[in-house]
């Protein structure tokens, strides 16, 4: 989503960190860069003139200016007017009211307010153990009130039985009914929209309101909108009154204007963002760790959250055990990449590593990418299971089978069956210290340098941390060097490093083992 504005910037901050000396010239030629850099990326006019009004205020003052480096002292004020743009802190949809709480879903047609409806009673079911019900109030949509019913199917969570001819009023009315009989902790409604914003759907939404009494109102805006999301949240703002904001599609590739405008101009709160079309692709905004992501910070904490929610504690702890006796065959192969794809790929790995945000393009001119893993897996599936258990048992005739089977050819094979040596050398040679594979190695790795211990194979156990502990990381890992802009702190990259990275510049990546067989990553072993 911010890849644009990230360049951009970062290309214009690294110009004045590299400096010794700054005169106020070069402190608005810089913010000239800025301003041209977020109107590019779609942010509303009247959001860009304060922001730069804001940062010129405080960056061209004396004590900038003749700092030892006024370069990253201008670096941090911008990162701070972006947290102050973006919203100081994140904020959790509110739960505390009497039950049940009503929340309803403001928006326009197609932004995206039935899966999201989905996705956050998925959400409040399973992470915070509630008893959600979903109602439609989408008596125009064709089937828009089944397809409400069939994602209640799918994600398991209690849909208002469908009656036809009432009116959105009188199901909002039903609906609040029926969770108080059923003793349900949250029922969501989710409103029809329209194409554009008319008078009838703001006094539908308004009449709603009054009849429901929703102790929450979330806007549902597309992220790709740009520039007229500010007049939609404005006008949804004026006439129903929002309580926050949920942006959808942030993994698509828009230019964040609509993120960084509607927060500032209306002053509610951005408080989750839609990152993919599956259930549980719904996440909390964080405006600190979105503004260090845009500033080639990374975002250390999110990726910890990752490892955590997606690395598997048994599967991870027998993998230990079968190292231990120095075996990795290509069953355990596919499971590592498998996380590793569970947790955004190489390149979403990579975007939340500080430093590591510009290699996303040298590692995919180097052929590393998400689809060479998907060859991968597909050529460990097109195996039998004695021959992944046994890769020396694959020749010439069974290696035409499964690269007919996967869709690739002998050389792809020939090159997984190498990493795969190499690796399985590597957690020989290592024995007993394997630490459960490849994704926890490298989350041990990152707790270890910011002095974390216990855990998960070093890695912080955050199923016991609340989000100060977690805010408390992540100062930790600025401590460490790790939240600053334009690389890794020394000695990071010699962590039992990856090898096999050369030509791609920057740092390694710590306790990732080795990978020493990556396709197309210099030597290999």
């Amino acid at each position: 989503m911010f890849e644009n504005l990230q360049d951009r910037l970062g290309s214009i901050l690294n110009g004045l960190t590299g400096r010794g000396a700054l005169s106020e010239a070069d402190v608005t030629a810089a913010l000239r860069e800025v301003r041209r850099a977020l109107l590019e990326a779609d942010v509303a006019l009247e959001v860009v003139r304060s922001f730069t009004d804001k940062v010129r205020e405080k960056a061209v003052g004396a004590s900038v200016l003749k700092a030892i480096k006024p370069g990253q002292m201008v670096v941090k004020i911008v990162h701070d007017e972006l947290v102050e743009m973006l919203g100081s802190e994140g904020v959790a949809i509110d739960l505390h009211a009497a039950a049940p709480v009503v929340i309803m879903m403001v928006g326009l047609q197609g932004s995206g307010k039935t899966t999201t409806t989905g996705k956050i009673a998925k959400r409040l079911t399973d992470r915070d153990k509630k008893k959600v019900l979903m109602a439609s109030l989408d008596t125009r949509r064709p089937a828009a009130q089944e397809q409400l019913r069939q994602l209640g199917v799918q994600t398991g969570v209690d849909t208002l039985p469908i009656i036809a001819g009432q009116s959105p009023t009188d199901i909002a009315s039903r609906a609040v009914q029926a969770a108080k009989l059923g003793g349900h902790d949250v029922v969501i409604l989710d409103t029809a929209g329209r194409t554009h914003i008319d008078e009838p759907l703001m006094m539908e939404m308004a009449e709603i309101k009054k009849n429901a009494k929703p102790h929450e109102i979330l806007l549902v805006a597309d992220s790709l909108t740009g520039q007229d999301a500010v007049n939609l949240a404005r006008n949804f703002d004026e006439r129903v009154g929002i309580t926050g904001l949920v942006l959808t599609r942030m993994d698509g590739d828009g230019r964040g204007g609509a993120a960084l405008s509607m927060r500032a101009v209306t002053g509610k709160p951005i408080k989750l963002i839609g990152t993919g079309e599956r259930m549980g692709e719904l996440e909390e905004f964080h405006p600190r760790r979105i503004a260090d992501r845009i500033l080639g910070m990374g975002d250390i904490v999110s990726l910890v959250e990752k490892a955590a929610e997606n690395i598997d504690a048994e599967k991870a702890a027998a993998m230990a055990k079968k190292m231990q006796s120095g075996k990795f065959d290509l069953n355990d192969l596919a499971d590592q990449l498998g996380q590793m794809k569970k947790m955004g790929g190489m390149g979403g790995i990579m975007g939340l590593m500080p430093g590591m945000s510009g290699m996303k393009d040298k590692m995919a001119a180097s052929g590393l990418n998400d689809k060479m893993f998907d060859r991968q897996i597909a050529i460990i599936s097109s195996m039998t299971k004695a021959e992944r258990a046994n890769p020396d048992m694959l020749k010439h005739s069974r290696k035409k089978r499964i690269a007919a089977g996967s869709g690739t050819d002998a050389a792809e094979i020939n090159k997984l069956l190498k990493m795969h040596r190499g690796m399985a050398d590597m957690m020989k040679a290592m024995g007993g210290k394997g630490k459960g594979g490849i994704m926890k190695q490298m989350m041990g790795g990152l707790a270890g340098k910011m002095g974390l211990g216990g855990g998960m194979g070093g890695m912080p156990d955050l199923a016991n941390m609340d989000p100060k502990q977690l805010e408390a990381l992540q100062k930790q890992a600025e401590a460490a060097g790790l939240g600053k802009p334009g690389g890794m702190p020394p000695g990071l990259g010699g962590m039992a490093g990856m090898p096999g990275l050369p030509g791609l510049g920057g740092p390694k990546l710590p306790g990732l083992g080795g990978l020493p067989g990556l396709p197309g990553f210099g030597k290999k072993k």
